[in-house]
């Protein structure tokens, strides 16, 4: 069975539901379901944030944070100057996929690249899904 790897990025007090629409938008995209899931990553920055730690904590998936440095040495194929300007890299979600696939885990392995939702909350939601490398 296929691994995978999710990276989650939200605007500050998202709500559970609108972070969940999005992930699970994101992995019928991706073909897969959350029993596939193996972990699930965000921003250093994200590490308070309610609905991100109860998605996680749902969904039984292990959440890493990474700092804004790392998440910004990882190519990705849609860097954001927005996001930069908020969080100091020019990706979230595709790159915390990537980073919690596993080290050199190239961009190609990203199944979902940055899925966008505006919730019902007003707030946005991006999650990307990767590959696990073996």
């Amino acid at each position: 069975m296929t691994q995978f790897t999710v990276g989650l990025g939200c605007d500050r007090g998202v709500l559970l539901e609108t972070l969940r629409e999005a992930a699970q938008a994101a992995l019928a995209a991706a073909g897969a379901h959350a029993g596939q899931v193996v972990a699930a990553a965000s921003i250093t920055l994200k590490q308070d944030e309610a609905a991100l730690l109860a998605l996680a904590a749902e969904n039984g998936w292990p959440l890493h944070f990474y700092e804004a440095q790392e998440l910004a040495a990882v190519e990705v194929p849609h860097p954001s100057e927005t996001v930069r300007r908020y969080t100091g890299t020019p990706s979230v979600s595709e790159a915390a996929a990537l980073l919690a696939a596993g080290p050199d885990t190239p961009m190609t392995a990203l199944v979902v690249e940055k899925h966008k939702l505006k919730g019902a909350d007003g707030r946005n939601a991006t999650v990307s899904i990767a590959r696990k490398q073996p």
